[in-house]
């Protein structure tokens, strides 16, 4: 097997930011909320079914939540659903403007 030298980079904590994602916050925002429903379903043992019996929230978008489906969603929509099933959000917010390169052309 041939060796090759490897640069390893550190990524900026966002996954899709790091892969020029459009509105990458929102996108990184909206992962985190879906994988604290699932951790919510599965704390509770859940069904889709079961928990659309117990949040009145369609069986299909638990299904699109589980398969990371989130397109549909909205950031309070998810807000929404985790309510429902019994959690609580506190949401903290960092603004800070990246450094803009300059001398760069398009």
């Amino acid at each position: 097997m041939k060796r090759e030298n490897m640069r390893v980079l550190r990524g900026s904590g966002n996954s899709f930011r790091d892969l020029g994602y459009k509105n990458a916050d929102a996108a990184h925002l909206k992962a985190i909320l879906a994988a604290e429903v699932i951790k919510a379903l599965d704390r509770e043992l859940l069904t889709v079914r079961a928990a659309h019996a117990r949040t009145g929230i369609a069986a299909a978008d638990f299904s699109r939540i589980r398969n990371a489906d989130l397109g549909r969603f909205t950031l309070d929509r998810l807000m929404s659903i985790l309510n429902r099933l019994g959690s609580r959000i506190e949401v903290k917010v960092r603004v800070w403007r990246e450094p803009v390169e300059h001398g760069q052309s398009g």
